[in-house]
Formats: C-alpha cells, structure tokens, sequence
C-alpha cells in the first residue's frame, strides 16, 4: 500500500469517528432531556391545610387487674392435714369444706370439756336444792353456778377449736394453687391456698396529677368517670368500668396518683395479676388537625414543611398535644390558612421549590378515617 493510500484510509476512520461521536451527543442529550422532563413530572407535591373539628381523644394507661375480695386461707389450727376436698383452680361457694386438719386432739378436748360442763350442771342443782332447804349458804350456790358457766364457756371454746379443724370457704370465688400437700404438717397461721372472688374486678392505674386536675374539674360528685379496658391480647373487654375511688395522696416520686376503676365480670374472663390498659375518652373542642404522615422528628421534637407563596418549603417546628388515630393535635406551630406537604416529606428538603397539588384536608381526613375502619 502507498502512503497516499494510507492517509485516505487514517481520514476514512477519523471520518468514521467523529460520525460516532457526534450520534452519541445526540443520544446522550435526547437521554438527559427526557429524565429532565421526568424529575420535572415529579416534583408536583400533594399538600393540604390543617383542619378544625371537635373531636375525642383516647388517653392510655397501664394498669394492673385485682379481684375485688382476694384472701390468704390460712390454717387456723396445728396438725396433720388429713384430707383435701377441692383441686386447683376450682370454683367454691361460700361455707363449702376445703380443707380437714386432723381433729382427734380437739375432739378429745371437746368430749373433756362436755363431761366436765355435765359434772358441773349436776353439781349445780344438788347445791340449788340444798340452798332452798337452808342446808347451804348462797354463796355457796353462787359459787356452784360460776362453775357451772365456766364449763360451759370452756365447752364452747373445745369446740370452736375443734371447728377450725375444718377450713370452709368465707365467700364465693376460684382458688389459686395449693401450698401444702396431703399428710403435711401444718402450723397454725400456715397458708393453705389463695381465694379470689372474680365477680367484680378492681382495675388500678396511676394518673399525672395535671389530668387529675381536669378530671376533679371535669367531673361533678354526681357522675363517674366511666372508662374502658384495652386487655393484654388488644382486645377491647367487653364490660365498660366505672371510677369509684381515688387514693388520698400523690406518689412525691412519679407524680401520679391512683385511680380505681371496677369492672363487672359476669363470665369470669379476667382474672387476679391480669393487665392490661385502661382507655379513658376525653373531647377536644375546636381541635386542630393534620395527618401523623405529614410530620417528621429531629430530636425528639415534631416539625412539618409549610409552604410559601412561591412554592418554597420552610421546615416549622410544631407543639403535639393529643395522638388519635392517623392524626396529631397541632397546639402551636399552625394555623388553619397554612399549606404543609402531605407526601414525599423524604424526597425535598428546606428551600425546595415544588409543584403543588392540594388536596382539601376533608378529603383528606375521610380517607384517613376509611384507613383506621
């Protein structure tokens, strides 16, 4: 090949080149136009108002569930538990025999005390009649008739211990698991088992002293404070409880003060050392709203992206006051007229300017109601 040849083939290939280069300008620059035009597309923004309404607010707290009789069943007497008549976790009615302490010794004790009371009526009325002849004095029958109340007394008193032999149920209700076993030696004062009565429930939970306020301004004496309970599977009890009593003093560490709310329990369902949460509706007048998705946290404190009149978004620290469901009560930071992102709070940042597409905040509020449903 001569050298002419070679230069006309090197121009041929740049040629060839810069062909290339100029076709991948145009595919590149037609690329960057069309995800140019896409960023463009995404920038449009739902935003939407806070909005004003009366509303409820649910306050939650923890509380623990007692029964409202709930007892240790102690033996009264020392001996050999001879014979046990319930099992675990049964139901007793009131005055049913539960337990028998062995009662020989008392019973002994009691036939003792009967003799003695039957020697002393005897000899009670052979001095009563030797006191009508004049053959005694009446001190002397005095004395013959005080023996005979101390017998008597003494009677009594073989046979009430013989009687604490056996362990009958005070009251209706479910016991708990036994502490002693047959044949044990038992002490006197020695627990034998637990006895609940479940037909009504004490439910307890502690309450800041500033909503202790509201309540005590609240509620009149007239009425009570009726409440709900949240139990440990999240389900609602089906019984509503009411608040009856309220203890005298404030805990000086937490702040708190005890409620006491009673519940019914018709079906036996909730049981002692049970807990759960006691769920208390409160209204809130003239509430202002906005969704919880609109919000985001720095620091533990709540902000929000206001829009400006040119479309400029400024971050805005708010103050929360109640949570509901899906939403927050906005206590300062807001006002109605306002405009704040609803969506796509993690695509800008502070100065963005966005495309706006608003959305009526009751729109909005019906289909957060239809999400909660």
């Amino acid at each position: 090949m001569t050298i002419i040849e070679i230069r006309n083939a090197r121009k041929a290939s740049l040629y060839q080149l810069l062909v290339l280069l100029s076709l991948s300008t145009l595919i590149f620059g037609s690329g960057c136009e069309h995800k140019a035009e896409h960023h463009e597309l995404e920038s449009k923004y739902a935003v939407t108002s806070p909005i004003k309404r009366d509303t409820l607010t649910t306050r939650e707290y923890v509380c623990q569930i007692h029964s409202s009789q709930h007892i240790d069943l102690r033996a009264l007497e020392r001996g050999y538990l001879e014979k046990i008549y319930v099992d675990e976790g049964q139901f007793v009615k009131k005055g049913q025999l539960m337990f028998q302490i062995m009662p020989r010794l008392y019973q002994a004790e009691l036939e003792k005390a009967e003799a003695e009371a039957h020697y002393a009526e005897i000899e009670y009325r052979n001095t009563k009649k030797l006191a009508e002849n004049n053959v005694v004095s009446p001190n002397e029958l005095a004395l013959a008739e005080a023996n005979l109340d101390k017998a008597k007394a003494e009677l009594s008193l073989a046979a009430v211990h013989l009687d604490f032999t056996k362990v009958r149920a005070p009251f209706d209700g479910i016991m708990d698991h036994l502490h002693v076993r047959l044949g044990s030696l038992v002490d006197e004062g020695e627990l034998l088992t637990t006895l609940s009565d479940n037909h009504e429930m004490w439910v307890y939970f502690n309450v800041p002293e500033a909503e202790y306020l509201d309540y005590k301004i609240k509620v009149s004496e007239d009425s009570a404070l009726r409440v709900k309970l949240m139990m440990a599977n999240n389900k609602l009890f089906s019984h509503e409880g009411e608040v009856n009593t309220i203890e005298a003093d404030f805990n000086n560490e937490t702040g708190n003060i005890a409620f006491r709310a009673t519940f019914p329990n018709p079906k036996g369902l909730l049981r002692h050392g049970e807990t759960g949460n006691i769920l208390v509706e409160a209204p809130l007048k003239d509430a202002l709203l906005i969704p919880q998705k609109a919000t985001f946290e720095i620091l533990d404190k709540k902000y929000v992206f206001v829009l400006g009149d040119d479309h400029v978004l400024h971050s805005k620290q708010i103050v929360v006051g109640a949570e509901l469901p899906h939403l927050y009560e906005v206590k300062a930071g807001l006002t109605e007229n306002d405009k704040i992102l609803l969506e796509g709070l993690r695509k800008v940042k502070d100065g963005d300017k966005i495309g706006v597409d608003f959305i009526d905040p009751v729109k909005v509020l019906s289909e957060l109601e239809l999400y909660s449903e």
